[in-house]
């Protein structure tokens, strides 16, 4: 089903959006390996699967497996096609030792493993903290090397609250395998999953070309929501109180 779902899928993504690629060299041939990626777009799952030649599973939300009707069964297809396993992300920790597993689980099979350290798409272009949890541990459990990889520009194609998809070249940049076997067996330092995790997003940094925030792009988004809401309290409070002086001095 995979390889039906890539050449439905992959054939024309490459052909209408012609998506440049460097140092696809760097993807071993054969083996485990951890594809850990900057994530701009919704597309950036899509995009990386279509240009290799080997299948990448990602982690994705349990909800496009579970929605009901003829388009939640359409959905589901699509997912499983391009090579997504579902993980209940709503149960806090539980949910992460899930994903860990799945992760786990692929690489043991001798599969590629695609992760977005970020844990959440970058809400304006920017290279966000990684989050330890997830990829460090399952480096680490396996010993399978991380390849950085830098998605570019594929957040432009279709931009929130856009309908049709731009029509434009995203690049993608695969940095060398990275060897963390030297961590092995210390899956329980904190400060070992935070310098190993940092090395892959100064790595990822380097490739993308994006500035970079020391923060949880979680909390950024939380910022940029709440910093929404303000403005839009402050615009509301200044029409209201422009009413009143129009009213009171009529």
């Amino acid at each position: 089903m995979y390889g039906a779902m890539k050449v439905a899928i992959g054939g024309p993504l490459k052909l209408g959006f012609r998506p440049w690629v460097e140092g696809l060299e760097n993807v071993p041939a054969e083996g485990p390996a951890i594809l850990a990626s900057n994530h701009l777009s919704f597309s950036d799952s899509f995009f990386l699967p279509a240009v290799l030649d080997r299948k990448v599973t990602f982690i994705a939300k349990a909800e496009y497996f579970t929605s009901p009707g003829v388009k939640g069964k359409l959905t589901a297809a699509f997912f499983k096609g391009v090579g997504q396993l579902p993980v209940d992300r709503s149960g806090g920790r539980g949910a992460g030792e899930a994903a860990i597993k799945s992760g786990i689980e692929v690489l043991e099979r001798g599969e590629l493993f695609g992760i977005y350290p970020e844990g959440t798409r970058s809400p304006d272009g920017r290279l966000y903290r990684g989050k330890p949890g997830g990829l460090a541990r399952v480096a680490l459990a396996t010993g399978a090397p991380v390849l950085p990889v830098a998605m570019i520009d594929t957040e432009k194609i279709q931009p929130p609250g856009k309908v049709m998809p731009k029509l434009m070249r995203p690049g993608i940049r695969i940095g060398k395998p990275l060897d963390f076997t030297r961590y092995q067996g210390m899956e329980q330092d904190r400060f070992v999953l935070r310098a190993l995790t940092d090395e892959v997003m100064y790595e990822i940094m380097k490739l993308s070309g994006q500035e970079y925030v020391d923060m949880y792009a979680t909390a950024a988004k939380r910022q940029i929501t709440e910093a929404a809401k303000a403005a839009k309290a402050a615009d509301k409070g200044e029409k209201a109180e422009k009413a009143d002086k129009e009213r009171s001095g009529s």
